[in-house]
């Protein structure tokens, strides 16, 4: 079946349903995806609750009531098919909407999966996105939610901006209005919120030799450009608010610098989407950084308060979701300050750190992803962590980038198989996955992950040895 078809048929079931139960992930992808759906089935006068799960897993399980309701699994469920059988759910019951490399299982469950048809650069929001749009065509406010989820869970990063599908999301809320597509922007985090100068500190992908990890080091070079940085009250001016001149004096200026330094100019631009329906200097104002805030609300147990942000709500909800985003940024900089001191251990393939309980297992992958670019970039990071709630079962957080992606590194395949070898379970993505492994398998596992990621590299280079 085409994913057309697939859409189609999910939105009947939907439609024939009494009752829906959304199940989703507590990530921003997630967190989005169940902010569509809910409010796609409000608009139709469907009765409809939302359980969020931090991964499904036999405990997550208790949560997902034994009722009438079409059980709605949202960017989770393709890789635990089993799970849900063994949880007595029947393929009446249920619906998977998700983006994951799909489980073999007994019950032919119903579900939409981008992989299914070879689209790699979606996420679960999109997909949502698309049924919902089934159900009702006039409800394409909603594809800014999905640029959110898609911007979020990474789908943007490899082609500087969303392809395909997704893209063709972003047209339907450019036509309604609430998005607008910045083309051939700067590819940086914190265009609308921060400073220019520390925006670019920030700057990792591209590294800017000079500027990269050197806040002050990026004044200084903005300063020799000559460009005003600074609003007539004193303030510092963010990106979204330079003069049009200014931008591309600064983007000729950087790419000047990467060129000086042998390094390609290729990922200084980017597609940006902007969200003119939103208050300027806020993280809800772009994509990335809406998305960072419902990443906080997820991480921090609260992601109901960033499902309220996704349905519009801008008072107590999102003075909340602020304070976590806060508080979220002050303990990632605490780990990869961490990470940094304490150092990691390579092997010839990978580098890896357990932090034990000191950090919120919930977090160690966004720490694994910003150690890389200051460590061995050509190596990926792991991160393990245990859990403190679950003290038998570990944490695996892992991060990589273009250049091994495109050297044959596959992580989603790595953790997968080196989990199970184990007797634990892995998921994700290319560049970024994880697992849950029990937590006395430690040595055994990472000699594992290193394996593969040797045969990876090997199959992309027989020279690699």
């Amino acid at each position: 079946m085409s994913l057309e078809n697939d859409v189609r048929r999910a939105a009947d079931l939907i439609c024939d349903a009494d009752s829906v139960t959304i199940v989703s992930h507590i990530d921003a992808d997630g967190i989005s995806t169940e902010a569509i759906l809910a409010q796609a089935l409000t608009r139709e006068s469907m009765p409809v609750e939302s359980v969020f799960v931090r991964q499904l897993e036999p405990m997550a399980m208790r949560h997902v009531p034994k009722d009438g309701s079409l059980k709605l699994f949202a960017d989770l469920g393709a890789g635990q098919q089993n799970l849900l059988e063994e949880h007595g759910l029947s393929a009446d019951e249920v619906l998977i909407l998700d983006h994951h490399v799909g489980q073999p299982c007994g019950t032919a469950y119903p579900q939409v999966n981008s992989l299914d048809h070879g689209i790699t650069r979606m996420s679960a929001a999109g997909i949502a996105y698309l049924v919902a749009k089934a159900i009702d065509p006039t409800g394409i406010d909603l594809a800014k939610l999905a640029v959110v989820g898609n911007v979020g869970d990474m789908m943007a990063r490899e082609n500087c901006g969303l392809v395909g599908p997704a893209r063709e999301i972003v047209q339907d809320g450019v036509e309604y209005g609430n998005i607008v597509v910045q083309d051939h922007d700067l590819n940086c985090y914190g265009t609308s919120t921060r400073p220019v100068h520390v925006c670019l500190g920030y700057c990792d992908d591209p590294y800017i030799d000079g500027i990269s990890n050197n806040a002050n080091a990026a004044l200084r070079f903005l300063e020799r450009l000559g460009v005003e940085l600074k609003n007539p009250r004193g303030g510092w001016l963010v990106w979204e608010e330079l003069p049009f001149d200014d931008r591309r004096t600064i983007i000729s200026a950087l790419a000047q610098q990467l060129i000086a330094h042998g390094r390609d100019t290729d990922r200084l631009l980017a597609e940006t989407y902007i969200f003119p329906d939103e208050s300027e200097r806020t993280p809800l104002r772009n994509a990335s950084e809406y998305a960072t805030l419902l990443n906080a609300c997820g991480r921090w147990a609260k992601p109901k308060v960033g499902s309220s942000i996704c349905r519009g709500e801008r008072g107590e909800a999102y003075r909340d979701a602020e304070h976590m985003l806060a508080h979220h940024r002050t303990v990632i900089r605490d780990l990869l300050q961490y990470i940094l001191d304490a150092g990691v251990t390579e092997r010839s393939h990978l580098q890896y750190i357990h932090t034990g309980d000191r950090f919120p297992d919930t977090i160690v992958g966004i720490g694994a992803g910003m150690a890389l670019s200051k460590l061995n970039w050509k190596k990926p990071m792991m991160v393990l962590a245990a859990m403190v709630d679950e003290p038998e079962v570990m944490k695996v957080s892992m991060r990589t980038n273009e250049w091994a992606l495109g050297h044959g590194v596959d992580l989603c395949e790595a953790l997968v198989e080196a989990s199970a070898a184990v007797g634990g379970a892995g998921g994700g993505h290319r560049i970024a996955a994880g697992a849950f492994i029990p937590h006395d398998t430690e040595e055994e596992f990472v000699d594992g992950v290193n394996r593969i990621l040797k045969r990876q590299f090997a199959s992309a280079d027989p020279n690699d040895s």
